[in-house]
């Protein structure tokens, strides 16, 4: 399996992931559904554009060390943010805001790199997106 097969082959996953969370919510009660599919959609981009970096750093190109990083944060918040979301958890609004700061942060990071690198320019959108979610949850 090649790189881009491995690429495609997550990008799927991720929209499939996706698309169950976004199914699901339209028969739960409680949940943030555009919490969710912000968050789903930033931890998908953010697995693509990490599989990426480390892919260039395996050849030796450290230019996306710092991006790596802040990816590797992203999904991590990202990923209990959607666990959150979909619960309707009290702590929502509370990790909303954390994850606020996460996504604001690796956006600026990927932006850094966008124009050499699709995955980091897809990865920065879903973290726009996402931050703006997070801002209306945290405030609200």
């Amino acid at each position: 399996m090649d790189r881009r097969q491995l690429l495609r082959g997550v990008g799927l996953g991720a929209a499939a992931g996706i698309a169950a969370a976004q199914d699901h919510l339209h028969h739960s009660h409680g949940g943030h559904p555009t919490v969710v599919a912000a968050a789903s959609d930033c931890v998908g981009k953010g697995e693509i554009c990490l599989a990426h970096c480390y892919e260039s750093l395996s050849q030796g190109d450290k230019s996306l060390a710092a991006c790596a990083k802040s990816v590797s944060e992203l999904i991590a918040v990202c990923s209990a943010l959607l666990s959150l979301a979909a619960q309707g958890a009290p702590s929502l609004a509370k990790l909303a805001a954390v994850s606020l700061d996460v996504c604001q942060r690796c956006e600026a990071e990927c932006r850094k790199h966008e124009k050499m690198h699709s995955e980091c320019k897809d990865c920065a959108d879903a973290c726009a997106t996402c931050a703006a979610e997070c801002r209306k949850t945290a405030n609200a």
